[in-house]
């Protein structure tokens, strides 16, 4: 059984949707959700905010926050995967933003993802450093990481 296969069987457990909220993935976690048959039937809606103004536009990102933070940062997870959640019909939402690279800088280094998780009663952050591994395995590891975040909070 895929990975995707157990977080869409745990959110059936569960009897929530799913929604993503998707930078430098580009809709690729939505995709690895949506490739197994019958997912729909858990998949409510991804969103793709590759800008900061599809951010705000789509999700309520709040300007302020790009501003002070950066869109790769805690901060605009947050506020992606409430957004996302507040958009959809979905009962948990997953938001990732980071520098799949190449380049980056010395204060957001290539590699650097960070990652939401939001439900009706809140929202957890983490970020993860993959490295400068290159742009294709820092998304694969990103939709990875994404998808076990989710199993994660649909089995707590």
């Amino acid at each position: 059984m895929t990975l995707a296969s157990e977080v869409l069987d745990a959110a059936r457990a569960r009897r929530v949707m799913i929604a993503t909220a998707e930078s430098c993935t580009g809709g690729l976690i939505a995709g690895a959700l949506t490739e197994v048959s019958g997912s729909s039937d858990v998949v409510d809606r991804g969103f793709v905010t590759y800008s900061n103004a599809a951010k705000m536009q789509m999700l309520g990102v709040s300007a302020d926050t790009l501003s002070d933070h950066g869109a790769v940062s805690e901060e605009v997870a947050a506020q992606m995967a409430t957004g996302a959640l507040r958009h959809s019909d979905a009962g948990i939402a997953v938001s990732v933003t980071g520098i799949a690279g190449p380049g980056g800088s010395e204060h957001k280094p290539e590699g650097r993802v960070c990652f939401g998780i939001a439900q009706p009663f809140g929202v957890t952050t983490s970020t993860v450093e993959f490295g400068a591994i290159g742009r294709h395995r820092v998304r694969a590891a990103t939709v990875e990481h994404a998808l076990n975040l989710l199993l994660g909070a649909l089995r707590a």
